[in-house]
Order: C-alpha cells, then structure tokens, then sequence
C-alpha cells in the first residue's frame, strides 16, 4: 500500500499548482510554437520552390496541362490506342496549340507597338484634360501623362519580352520548353501510376488518400476547363464589341482578354484596361464608354451566366475568397501562385467536406451496429 502524503509534501504540492501558469495559457503557448513551426515550413518551401525555379515553373506547368488532358489520352486508350501513343498524339497536339497562340499574341503585340503606343499616349492626352478641367494642377497632370506615356512603350516591351528574358536570366528558353514537353508526355503517359504511388506514400489510409488526390484532380481539371470555356466567350464578346465599335488591334484586344481570363480577378482588370484604352485613344470618349460597358458585362452579368455551365461544382467559392486567396498567394508565389491558387482552396474545401461526409457516415454505421448488438 502507498503511504499517504505527508502535510508536508501536499503543501509542496498546492503551492506548485498555485505557481504553475494556468491551462488556458499552456495551450495558447503550445499552439504558439505549432504556428511558428508551421510558417517556419511554409517559408523553407518558399524559398525552395523560389530557388528551384528553373525546374519547379515548368514541371508545375506541365503537371496542370497533364491534369487537364488526362481524359483525353484515356478516350484515345478507349479506342485501342496505347497509352504511350495517346500521350505522344495529345503532346504534338498540345505543342502546335501553344505555338499558334504564342505567335499570335507575341506576333500581334510586337508586330502593332508602335499602334499600340499611339493610341495609349492619345488615350493619356484625354486623362491629362479631363484631370485638367476637375481642377487638377496642370503641372502636375502634365507629368502624369508624361510618365503613363514613357511607361507604356516599357509595357508593351515587358509583355512581350519579360518572359522570355526571365526564363534566359536562369536558363535557356530551350531548356524550359524542353524540360516542360518531357514532363508533360512522362505525365501524361505514367499520370495513373504516379497517383497509385503518391497515395500509397501520403501515409494516410487509402480510401483517405484516394479522396484527397481525386478532389485536387478533379478541381484543377474542372477549374481550368471552366476557365478556358469562359476566357473563350469573353474574348469573343470583347473581340466582336471591338470590330463593331471600329476599335483597332480588335484580335489583339481579344487574345489578351483569353489569356489574361486565367489569372482570377486581376487579369480582367488588365485585359479590360486594355480594351478600354484602346479605345479611348482611337475613337474617343463615347466609344470608350461603350466598351467599358462591354468589359463589365463580359466579366459580370454575361460571365455570372455562363459559368454555372463551365465551371459546374468544381469551384464552389465565394467570389471574396477567390480574390483574397489569389492576391495573397501571388504575393508569396508570384505567377504560379495567382493561377493556382483558387483550384488548391477549392480543392481542400471538397476534400474537408468529403472526409467530413466520410466521417460522418462511418459514424452513423458504427451506432447502427452498436444498437443491433444491443438489441441481440
């Protein structure tokens, strides 16, 4: 039998517990040190995914235009095609869309600069007098236009060589391409085997893991197809609005809507600016008025209506979240970040609400069983 405590030894024992700091700030201090290990991680990962750049962007490009694909290389197999020829087909296919895109959005910029540049320093000349008749001090809207006026040829140069400059400061733009285009094919070829392999090793119970890689795929494909759906009418309707408003570079005005659709928020306004300036420095204030309405209800009304059909359940965010998840990761990121930003947090919502679902039901059938046993 155990000896009673001494008075000694429970005095000792009630001054101790009268000393120790109270429950509620141990936990505070143990989630503190949880936090600070997580950002700690978070910002090794930063820093590697930045100092790995030169093979992270292309593999993460491929691994989204894999992810989209997949279903396409999976009919060819349907139709008697092996899978190393489906994914060689849809690469070469993949390659000479990329290429007719790239040409004509880089043809169309570089080849209308000096277009372009006009029409931007006409549209600052209007800013400048209108700023001027608001009671705007003229030297001071003076050097406003001065300044968007030199920015904007430096714009139309960054957009057209700011990439490819980028990609040469680390490696060749050969390297990039081709490090993506294997990526790719090996993705496309081994995609069912590399997602076996990656929920085999999550650690984490294969129903549990087969539900967390199925909701990141099935979010990022039906993300990115919603997109390409909705890039493709807002270019069509900006791009018609353009041709029957008399507004020049109406091709170009529409290419940089298409791609600029894939970066949530920002690239419409990028696109639209665009559009309107265009159309303010060419064919005057009525007609930039239009157009400014056409881009609103391209990227509003117009949009709000066909995205329940492109995008379906894939997204299921509110548009607030959207906007602060992308402006926040493109900060910490930059461009891989803004792109996918929106598809991941949509992505781990499907995933909590399926485990939850999961959880639930397994919790349901554990009390069903239970009563039975009760009952016999």
């Amino acid at each position: 039998m155990s000896a009673e405590p001494t008075a000694p030894d429970a005095d000792a024992r009630r001054l101790a517990s009268s000393l120790a700091a109270p429950r509620w700030l141990r936990d505070l201090g143990r989630t503190s040190w949880l936090l600070v290990g997580f950002l700690v991680i978070v910002v090794s990962l930063v820093w590697l995914l930045g100092a790995t750049a030169t093979i992270v962007g292309p593999v993460v490009a491929a691994s989204i235009v894999a992810t989209v694909s997949m279903p396409v290389v999976a009919w060819l197999g349907r139709h008697r095609i092996p899978r190393i020829g489906g994914a060689a087909i849809v690469l070469v296919a993949l390659l000479a869309i990329g290429v007719v895109v790239l040409l004509l959005v880089l043809g169309g910029i570089k080849g209308q600069s000096s277009e372009i540049s006009q029409n931007a320093s006409a549209a600052a000349d209007k800013l400048q007098s209108w700023a001027q008749s608001l009671g705007v001090d003229k030297s001071a809207a003076s050097s406003a236009n001065s300044s968007a006026s030199s920015a904007a040829p430096d714009a139309i140069s960054t957009l057209v060589t700011g990439v490819i400059s980028g990609i040469e400061g680390i490696a060749s733009l050969l390297f990039a391409l081709s490090l993506a285009a294997l990526s790719l094919f090996l993705l496309l070829k081994d995609g069912p085997s590399m997602r076996r392999y990656v929920d085999g090793h999550l650690g984490m119970p294969a129903p549990v893991a087969s539900t967390i890689t199925g909701n990141v795929i099935l979010s990022l494909r039906g993300y990115f197809r919603g997109v390409t759906i909705i890039a493709a009418f807002n270019a069509t309707v900006v791009g018609l609005a353009s041709l029957i408003l008399g507004v020049p570079l109406a091709g170009t005005i529409a290419l940089v809507t298409f791609i600029c659709a894939y970066i949530p928020y920002l690239g419409a306004f990028v696109a639209g600016t665009f559009a309107v300036l265009i159309a303010l420095g060419s064919e005057g204030t009525t007609t930039a008025v239009i157009m400014l309405v056409v881009v609103l209800l391209a990227n509003g009304l117009l949009q709000n209506v066909v995205q329940p059909f492109a995008m379906g359940s894939s997204l299921g965010l509110n548009p607030l979240v959207v906007l602060v998840v992308t402006i926040a990761a493109g900060c910490v990121l930059g461009m891989i970040g803004l792109v996918l930003a929106a598809p991941l947090t949509s992505a781990a919502v499907h995933i909590s609400r399926d485990l939850a679902r999961e959880r639930s039901a397994l919790a349901l059938e554990e009390e069903v069983v239970e009563g039975v046993t009760e009952a016999a």
